[in-house]
């Protein structure tokens, strides 16, 4: 019975969505397979693991789920260390799998979707650039002058974008179809600029021997490419070994999944590439496992009352005013600028209010702004107090956004 489970789980690992499929047929149930197909899904999942992750911190449950995150999985063997704690394996290995699937993102995008001119790249990139600057200013501003608080300047910068889309997804065509593409390809934007955040300000000791290791392993997965070698057999094998020599270099592990997918071979063409097969594959493993577990592992936030004066802290205040003001700040005036200097234009029938339901779309950091929340401290305390004014923020932001888009588009219609 167990071994039929375990198949059960990694048949749906491999194949989510006839496992979803197989999942409905099994209890007649067609409302499961609309779920899991809507575009609303996956941050209504993630929705789900934030509570079912904030009950378990603070019920009995949370010091039974801290020591299953910190178990020890893996192995110790002729020199490799591959034996981390369920937490570091979440956070530094299906993390990386996440960032692979963002990396293919933004390659697609930049090959031939909505990058790949200057004229369309103009909006998403200078809107992206505003919304990332903005936010890390507000919180320099707060925690500038503090050691313990100022490596946390990245945490506002960062847009969920499962979250984000999400919620434009439930007001359906009550909002222009170019608005959720220009927020889709603004947040692969914010994004890159996050992974490159990440690799320059947030990696710790370097150990330049495996550095080499890791850039000898990137240069060969480049030849495959150049060889025109389509076998991902070739570029996820390497690249596996190439995350393990990154982990111990000081660089964040999760880079190894970017540089692994900025590699992989894609076309201008009808049929699929390598990399949309790839993109394809992980699409549904990402949105339905990956993320929705770093939310149950990440925010099992245990509510003290320390924690609500600390929303009014230095710390509290540059992320919470960065996320809410600053991403929709930046966001409207980098578009705005955009437009004015016929740099870029807006969406067809996108008019400057949605521009601003979208940044305040945009001020929903959670998944990102939590791991880099994780990178900046080492202290608990900030951890928590980080993640807990991470997510009055986004809960902020994604009910205004809501709100603002619904209450617009019922104005239109009654004009």
């Amino acid at each position: 019975m167990l071994v039929h489970f375990y198949a059960w789980i990694f048949f749906g690992i491999l194949s989510p969505n006839a496992y979803f499929c197989s999942m409905a047929k099994l209890i007649n149930l067609k409302i499961f397979v609309h779920f899991f197909q809507s575009s609303a899904a996956g941050g209504i999942l993630l929705l789900i693991c934030v509570l079912v992750s904030l009950i378990m911190a603070n019920t009995g449950l949370g010091v039974h789920f801290n020591d299953l995150l910190g178990y020890p999985l893996g192995f110790e063997a002729a020199g490799l260390q591959l034996r981390y704690p369920v937490l570091l394996w979440i956070n530094d290995g299906l993390m990386a799998v996440f960032f692979l699937l963002v990396g293919l993102e933004i390659k697609r995008e930049v090959i031939e979707g909505e990058l790949s001119s200057l004229r369309h790249a103009a909006l998403p990139v200078l809107a992206a650039v505003g919304g990332v600057m903005v936010p890390a200013l507000i919180y320099f501003l707060f925690n500038g002058q503090s050691p313990d608080t100022a490596k946390g300047w990245g945490i506002p910068m960062a847009t969920d974008i499962a979250f984000a889309l999400g919620i434009l997804s439930l007001l359906g065509d009550k909002v222009p179809s170019g608005l959720k593409i220009f927020l889709a390809a603004l947040a692969i934007v914010d994004d890159l600029i996050a992974i490159l955040v990440i690799a320059v300000f947030y990696s710790s000791e370097l150990h330049f021997l495996y550095l080499v290791y890791a850039g000898g392993i990137f240069v060969l997965l480049m030849i495959f490419n150049r060889l025109g070698v389509k076998n991902l057999f070739f570029y996820l094998l390497p690249g596996a070994v190439m995350w393990y020599f990154i982990h111990h270099s000081g660089v964040h592990a999760t880079i190894a999944g970017v540089l692994t997918a900025l590699t992989l071979p894609t076309n201008e063409e009808e049929t699929d590439s390598p990399l949309e097969k790839l993109e394809h594959a992980l699409a549904r493993p990402v949105n339905f496992i990956i993320m929705p577990v770093f939310a149950l592992a990440n925010t099992n936030i245990a509510f003290e009352s320390e924690m609500l004066q600390g929303l009014t802290g230095n710390l509290g205040l540059g992320i919470i005013l960065g996320l809410f003001l600053g991403k929709p700040i930046g966001i409207f005036v980098m578009s705005w600028f955009s437009v004015k200097i016929r740099a870029a234009d807006l969406p067809a029938q996108t008019t400057w209010t949605h521009v601003l339901g979208l940044g305040l779309l945009g001020g929903i950091g959670f998944t990102m702004s939590i791991f880099i929340a994780l990178l900046s401290f080492q202290e608990q305390a900030y951890q928590n107090e980080a993640k807990f004014a991470i997510l009055t923020a986004s809960i902020l932001a994604g009910v205004s956004g809501f709100v603002l888009l619904s209450w617009y588009n019922k104005k239109k219609q009654q004009q």
